[in-house]
């Protein structure tokens, strides 16, 4: 299991955090150093069935910068995806990536459910 973080995101921390207390194993992986390469996140989405536009950070200063709120509905998929893979700070995270399950962002119910009830 891949747990994708920016470590200074409080959010990230609460995950990691809560990861730890539920004793899940996990491959730390910083998001921003290591952000997810285009061939990843096409593998991600075909195998999860979330929307890609999930995956973008909204709340992210890059996000608002760029101003994709305007640009994203006109975008392919494709094209999103080459875009995320351009730089960490774009992704929402956290994101747990495992071969059954990928999680986007930090939801303490979902993640009991999807990740300790299997």
């Amino acid at each position: 299991m891949i747990f994708l973080e920016y470590p200074k995101c409080t959010t990230c921390k609460k995950a990691k955090k809560w990861l730890d207390e539920h004793n899940v194993k996990y491959d730390d992986r910083h998001i921003k150093e290591q952000n997810p390469s285009f061939e990843e996140l096409s593998s991600w989405m075909e195998n999860s069935g979330i929307p890609i536009r999930k995956l973008f950070n909204t709340s992210g200063i890059l996000y608002r910068e760029m101003q994709l709120k305007d640009k994203l509905p006109t975008m392919t998929d494709e094209e999103m995806l080459k875009l995320l893979s351009t730089d960490g700070m774009l992704v929402k995270r956290p994101l747990i990536i495992d071969e059954k399950v990928i999680l986007v962002g930090f939801k303490e119910n979902e993640w009991e459910d999807k990740l300790l009830n299997k």
